[in-house]
């Protein structure tokens, strides 16, 4: 399926993230506003230098913040699709193959945002997973993602904390090819920053054995 098909069934859901029982397309569920499910998962790269956060450039193709940095990876549940299967966004954009048991959940969250074809409601499971691979093994795909980036979660989490203005993001683009660039704020999806703050902090903390206040529906 083409990674922004108009036609991709998603199910309806209630902002709770309750099933309605009802099928509606990406363009019709963007167009109505209507609630519907979705997955993130953040991947850490562990290493002797440090652990390292994946983050990606979003295609330009994208429907929905084209071209802007985001959580390692990002995608809708299909009508019927349970959150173990939507882990196949991670192969389709990354080149990940992830088993739900291999993560941990940073909780669960609402958002709402107005888009070019309307109204994106979307209630998002967060996950995390650690990993000892090579950033140069992922695979990033061009009709999903731009770049894939891999500083340090120390750099990543001075970044959202105010204590540096930009952040050296060495990287990979779509052809595999090394890339460096500098990114600022203003480089990543708008309105998350209090969102991307908390995951890395939960991220931290997890990588330390502590626990951490997981995310919730309110």
């Amino acid at each position: 399926m083409a990674a922004q098909d108009p036609d991709e069934p998603f199910d309806l859901c209630d902002r709770d993230g309750t099933l309605l029982g009802q099928v509606k397309s990406r363009r019709e569920v963007h167009r109505d506003g209507d609630w519907h499910r979705a997955l993130h998962l953040w991947v850490v790269l562990r290493g002797e230098r440090g652990p390292r956060v994946v983050l990606q450039r979003r295609s330009l193709a994208k429907d929905t913040h084209p071209g802007l940095v985001d959580v390692s990876v990002a995608g809708h549940l299909r009508a019927g699709e349970t959150e173990r299967e939507a882990l196949r966004e991670a192969d389709e954009e990354i080149g990940l193959t992830v088993a739900l048991e291999a993560t941990v959940q940073l909780g669960r969250r609402r958002i709402e945002k107005v888009v070019p074809a309307g109204v994106d409601r979307e209630v998002q499971t967060v996950l995390a997973t650690v990993i000892d691979g090579a950033f140069e093994g992922l695979r990033p795909h061009a009709e999903e993602v731009a770049a894939l980036y891999a500083p340090s979660l120390a750099d990543a989490l001075a970044l959202v904390r105010g204590e540096r203005p930009s952040l050296v993001a060495p990287g990979l683009d779509v052809g595999g090819r090394p890339v460096i660039d500098v990114l600022v704020e203003a480089d990543f999806v708008p309105g998350d920053g209090a969102y991307r703050r908390r995951c890395l902090e939960s991220l931290d903390a997890h990588l330390r054995g502590e626990s951490f206040p997981p995310m919730r529906l309110e």
